[in-house]
């Protein structure tokens, strides 16, 4: 029996892609990120998008729910992230649950209160590894989609520190630093974080 052939992966070809999210911080790296790669760099917003329910389990689930849903209401190509922090003291959480540690019903997102919830589970727990993964899905308009996967290795310190970056960022050290990503400028941030590896594995992939 003669093995399945792989498949080779879509290229983007249009001037215009549509980003899954209203995180204005994730918007904004992503922004950093592709530069001048793609003519024009939308956001769901712009297009009156609503975001989807995130019913999946798992970071690929959800992402793939956001792009197909963008692309199906502009007719244009969608990219969407679902990431997320996973602590090993925490058997993996947040992790697709990481945007809900931070609402509370009728009020604005809060990390801070999301970041006290980690270092209060967490207890003392002499464990601190952690990583933030990130997926990426780029969607089109007939259903097809592309896939990849980002990681950043480090560990979590108490209290936070740093007022850049967003989310959980100041209370994460990456592997091979002693800053947060909270104190990091967004150059060096993307130098080696979970989204900068998720882009640069799709770029390889879709945009080359």
């Amino acid at each position: 029996m003669e093995p399945a052939k792989k498949q080779t992966p879509r290229k983007f070809t249009g001037d215009e892609l549509v980003v899954a999210t209203h995180n204005k911080g994730k918007l904004k790296e992503l922004r950093e990120l592709f530069g001048d790669r793609v003519q024009k760099l939308s956001a769901a917003s712009d297009y009156g998008v609503e975001a989807p329910p995130e019913t999946g389990t798992t970071f690929i689930e959800n992402a793939l729910i956001k792009a197909q849903a963008v692309a199906k209401a502009t007719g244009k190509p969608a990219l969407a992230d679902d990431s997320g922090m996973c602590v090993d003291a925490l058997d993996g959480a947040p992790g697709v649950y990481s945007a809900d540690w931070a609402e509370e019903p009728g009020k604005p997102r809060d990390f801070g209160m999301a970041m006290k919830k980690v270092h209060t589970l967490m207890a003392g727990n002499p464990d601190k590894k952690a990583h933030f993964v990130s997926c990426l899905v780029l969607a089109w308009p007939d259903g097809h989609y592309e896939t990849v996967e980002g990681y950043a290795h480090g560990s979590i310190t108490w209290p936070p520190r740093g007022d850049k970056g967003f989310g959980y960022d100041p209370i994460f050290v990456p592997d091979g630093d002693t800053r947060t990503y909270g104190e990091m400028t967004s150059d060096e941030k993307n130098a080696t974080n979970h989204r900068a590896v998720a882009f640069k594995l799709m770029m390889a992939k879709c945009f080359s």
